[in-house]
């Protein structure tokens, strides 16, 4: 091959479909993240859009920027004229997660508190900011170690913790938002099934996604009005909310008490470095071999760069590549996305776009999303590790009720909080659903990892896991007692609060000890076998 006439094809038709899929994958993430802060919890719309957007979209251009140049640079390096550049965007389960179990708590404590709701606002954008920064960081120095911890903690572990949110927070949140709108949201969802799930292509080869929004758009504005579309209708902003991220040190204010969500924060950039490591195997094994570091590193810095320009929602790769390649996608779609989200960011359009959108006509993505999370941790994962999978669940589950009942529109505060302390023969029911939620990203990837030990009949391995569980819950690192999940010694708790960390402490140490002892039976040491059978 002559290098010198060597000319990569980086703009082809199928950077169209891939664009579409890619634009509108971010759009929606933007679109939830907006949607629960503002309408869950009551935040100022002005920080959002103003604030928040500008600051994550740019760590959206600088990453798919990047991407886009890795794309020429293997092309050249290999002559390989059809490479795909690798996606990135933003990532959906710890956009979500961290607006419903960060930047929701922490703006609804400080207006319990007496905050006004400006200032309150301002204080949880500082607060959401450090925790960017916290994950920056935090995914910049595992990028040199996200390989050792793939292979010393449980793939059911890590999948498995990633694919609850898919279940929880991804997937059961949009769906109320499709069924409270339900013949839009049900035929936008209809046709995401029928072209992303069925495979099945629409005429012309047109994209699913484009389709399913127009289509589900015009329905509502059709419907709406007349009040035929299942809600009061509102007429959406139509004017623009410019906002340019200027870096700022404004993210320090956050430092301190961003510290205590750290426990929910951290285990979502690792779950991005883990994934990280997969999907650029998986482009490998699709014909594109990019280098794994390059593609950690890019990541790190590009929610460096959104915390410390206003940002509240992490860049990382996305999981697939090999489809923007079936597409027919190179670099186009990249290049494309990232000044798309980035200067949409900027200008405002993208805000005005997310008020024009129904959230039941954008909700059915992410809930393709959480569907195929869930699918690949069961496929990822050995056959008899399907259980420590759907065992890591659970903790996303409690934190789902934990959000619900703590909302004062759903329960007042008052009635909560004697459901907190509600005498018994065991623990209050709320105060373990509470506390079973609190850390539910570390707790879920350290109960698969458990499951998946023991599965395997390494005991002394699975007691070893118990054993970190007893130390985090013992001051509140998992199951906090306390409900906006900060860290503490037992000690200064009041009863029934202080039972959690010497009860649950107490159970795990237990367990750890119990299967230590039988790790030396010879009955612990047969044959594993390939999968759970039911009698």
């Amino acid at each position: 091959m002559n290098k010198k006439n060597f000319k990569y094809e980086w703009f082809a038709l199928g950077d169209f479909n891939g664009f579409f899929g890619l634009a509108f994958d971010n759009m929606t993430n933007l679109s939830f993240l907006a949607g629960i802060l503002i309408f869950a919890f009551g935040f100022p719309a002005d920080i959002v859009y103003k604030r928040m957007f500008p600051g994550t979209a740019i760590g959206v251009l600088f990453g798919d920027l990047v991407y886009t140049w890795m794309a020429f640079r293997l092309a050249k390096k290999t002559g390989n004229a059809k490479v795909t550049a690798m996606p990135l965007g933003l990532d959906a389960p710890s956009t979500i997660g961290v607006a419903l179990a960060v930047l929701g708590p922490a703006f609804l404590a400080m207006k319990q508190s007496g905050m006004p709701v400006e200032q309150a606002g301002m204080m949880t954008w500082y607060i959401g900011m450090a925790t960017m920064v916290f994950i920056g960081i935090f995914k910049l120095i595992f990028s040199f170690f996200g390989g050792w911890v793939q292979k010393v903690v449980p793939q059911a572990g890590l999948l498995g913790s990633l694919a609850g949110i898919g279940m929880a927070l991804i997937g059961f949140i949009p769906l109320v938002d499709v069924f409270g709108t339900p013949i839009v949201g049900m035929i936008a969802l209809g046709l995401i099934f029928y072209t992303l799930v069925a495979q099945i292509e629409l005429p012309k080869n047109v994209p699913g996604v484009l389709v399913a929004i127009v289509v589900g758009t015009g329905l509502y504005y059709l419907l709406a009005p007349h009040g035929w579309a299942g809600g009061a209708y509102t007429a959406p902003a139509a004017h623009l909310t410019f906002g340019f991220p200027w870096p700022t040190l404004d993210f320090m204010k956050g430092l301190t008490p961003a510290l205590k969500y750290l426990p929910i924060a951290l285990p979502f950039g690792l779950l991005t470095v883990i994934g990280g490591i997969n999907v650029t195997e998986s482009a490998k094994v699709a014909g594109d071999d990019f280098n794994t570091r390059d593609i950690l590193l890019t990541e790190a810095i590009a929610t460096l760069i959104a915390g410390v320009c206003g940002g509240v929602a992490q860049s990382t790769p996305y999981i697939g590549q090999p489809a923007y390649k079936s597409m027919g996608s190179r670099a186009g779609y990249t290049l494309l996305t990232g000044l798309f989200i980035g200067i949409g960011g900027m200008l405002g359009y993208v805000s005005w776009m997310v008020e024009i959108i129904p959230r039941a006509v954008i909700a059915p993505i992410l809930i393709f999303v959480g569907i195929d999370i869930m699918v690949q941790a069961f496929h990822a994962c050995p056959r008899r590790h399907a259980p420590a999978v759907a065992l890591a669940f659970f903790p996303t589950i409690a934190r789902l009720l934990q959000i619900k009942l703590s909302d004062p529109t759903f329960v007042p505060t008052d009635v909560f909080n004697k459901l907190m302390v509600a005498p018994g023969r065991a623990l209050p029911e709320l105060l373990v659903t509470v506390a079973l939620g609190n850390g539910f990203i570390l707790t879920a990837m350290l109960w698969g990892a458990f499951m998946a030990q023991l599965i395997d009949r390494k005991l002394k391995a699975a007691s070893a896991y118990l054993w970190i569980l007893a130390a985090f819950t013992f001051v509140g690192i998992v199951h906090s007692a306390v409900p906006d999940g900060s860290m503490y010694w037992p000690w200064t708790l009041s009863y029934p609060a202080n039972q959690i960390p010497y009860q649950f402490a107490a159970g795990y140490a237990c367990l750890a000890i119990m299967l230590f002892l039988l790790s030396y039976t010879k009955e612990s040491r047969h044959r594993i076998p390939d999968a759970p059978q039911l009698d």
